[in-house]
């Protein structure tokens, strides 16, 4: 018996709806794999469920509907960029590899994936400005990953303890963290939790800091614009805030010391995603009801930025000859994103705000009126389903706004390969941490500056970037 392609798609699109898979139905281009075999790697998700109940799943079942072999490996998020160089230098290893950053550095070894951006962005709307910079480079007109989300980075703060100090709606602008965070330090014994340490949470705080004092690494052309009297200013303020409300143990942290210290009862205010407490509600309930949030704080002329708190980008290796599966999957990936959403425990938000929700069963309680995963989004953090039952309703509705306040790791320009070289070598959290140990802020910048702009002139070389200083 013949099967017509076109028949093979209307096969496949009801054994992904009687699965509860939405179907894509993909372009042409799309369409062809030389075997249908895919391995994919990600890190393991920060909210179990997510792996465990929903996209394990949802990866086997489509393989199931589409008659591929899928493969799912996890690892923990620190072993991707070791293992990405290993697989793309053997030339061989997984097909997809989901990144949780800017993963800008191999572009010269990973499929362009301009067509699939482009065909999402037909599908789902417009990408947030954020994911775009995220994984496409200007200056070689080619996205280097498909983002497909992010993650929200706000102020979690103890209520209970700002109360005490007439502040009960928590910090709005970053000199109130000296002004009451200070405060409870001194009367409660209670520090802030920002890392001042080579680890994640402490690259993505010294980057908000600097955009809220209206500077930054580079400019929108990527020229190195370090070093300029607003850097030595957010530099000298870190250097007093430690010394008002923190303690020497943040320039040892690691990524989960932030959130064990808010669990612990042991930090006021920390710079985190909901991960923490999302921890705090299964391991300390009478914590995590304490627990509020507050966006992005007002630097000292008004300027409020946020770095997203991770950023999520699928790349596949140039060695693999399953890039058109890997696409296919993708496409399917994002018309279930509410799926990915919920499982996340709201902690994954969307790169295409404006897409469609899908009919039928998506493994949640409906949200009326709820078209876009935006009303869907909005909705839940209004109204949290994953809240404690005699806990405050409509804690993370300040969330709504995120998309405002919050911007990728390379602004005001992308986030391309300088810039990664930038954050993986801990130049910011360094500068800051030099400074709070004692060095004069002027000479902190200027040696960041000079490793910086080192740093730029080896991508530049390289063609992979753009400016001239």
């Amino acid at each position: 018996m013949s099967i017509t392609r076109r028949d093979f798609i209307k096969l496949s699109a009801a054994g992904t709806i009687a699965l509860g898979i939405s179907p894509t139905i993909f372009s042409p281009k799309f369409a062809n794999a030389a075997e249908k075999k895919l391995k994919i790697l990600q890190w393991s998700h920060f909210v179990p469920r997510y792996d465990k109940e929903w996209f394990d799943n949802f990866a086997k079942k489509w393989g199931e509907t589409n008659g591929v072999e899928v493969t799912v490996d996890h690892i923990n998020l620190l072993e991707i960029g070791a293992r990405t160089s290993a697989e793309i230098s053997a030339g061989e290893g997984h097909d997809l590899i989901e990144w949780f950053a800017p993963p800008a550095q191999f572009e010269p070894s990973v499929v362009d994936m301009t067509d699939i951006n482009q065909e999402a962005q037909k599908k789902f709307g417009k990408q947030h400005p954020l994911c775009t910079k995220s994984s496409y480079n200007p200056n070689t007109k080619k996205y280097y990953g498909f983002c497909h989300g992010w993650v929200i980075d706000p102020g979690c703060y103890r209520k209970s303890l700002w109360e005490k100090v007439k502040k009960p709606q928590g910090p709005e602008t970053w000199n109130d963290l000296i002004t009451y965070g200070g405060k409870i330090k001194k009367d409660l014994g209670v520090q802030l939790g920002i890392g001042l340490s080579q680890e994640l949470d402490s690259n993505m705080a010294s980057r908000t800091l600097l955009w809220s004092f209206d500077s930054s690494v580079q400019d929108e052309n990527e020229n190195v614009v370090l070093n300029n009297p607003k850097t030595i200013e957010a530099v000298a303020y870190m250097a007093k805030l430690y010394k008002e409300a923190m303690t020497p143990e943040v320039f040892s942290w690691v990524p989960v010391s932030n959130n064990q210290a808010l669990i612990a009862g042991k930090a006021s205010y920390i710079l985190n995603s909901i991960s923490a407490y999302r921890s705090a509600q299964k391991e300390v309930p009478e914590i995590a009801k304490d627990v509020f949030f507050v966006p992005a704080l007002n630097g000292p002329r008004g300027t409020k930025w946020a770095c997203e708190h991770l950023v999520y980008n699928y790349i596949i290796p140039s060695y693999s000859k399953q890039s058109d599966l890997a696409k296919q999957f993708l496409l399917s990936f994002m018309e279930n994103y509410d799926q990915a959403i919920y499982y996340s425990e709201l902690y994954n938000s969307p790169a295409f705000f404006d897409a469609p929700i899908q009919a039928g069963n998506r493994g949640y309680t409906p949200v009326p009126n709820a078209k876009t995963i935006r009303d869907l989004n909005n909705a839940w953090f209004d109204d949290d389903p994953f809240r404690l039952k005699d806990e405050e309703k409509g804690k993370l509705s300040v969330l709504k706004t995120a998309e405002q306040w919050s911007t990728n790791v390379g602004h005001p320009g992308p986030a391309n390969p300088a810039i990664g070289e930038v954050f993986s070598t801990f130049v910011l959290p360094n500068m800051l941490a030099q400074a709070a140990r004692g060095m004069d802020p002027k000479q902190a910048v200027s040696e960041a500056e000079a490793l910086a702009k080192a740093i730029f002139k080896k991508w530049r070389n390289k063609g992979l970037i753009g400016g001239s200083k």
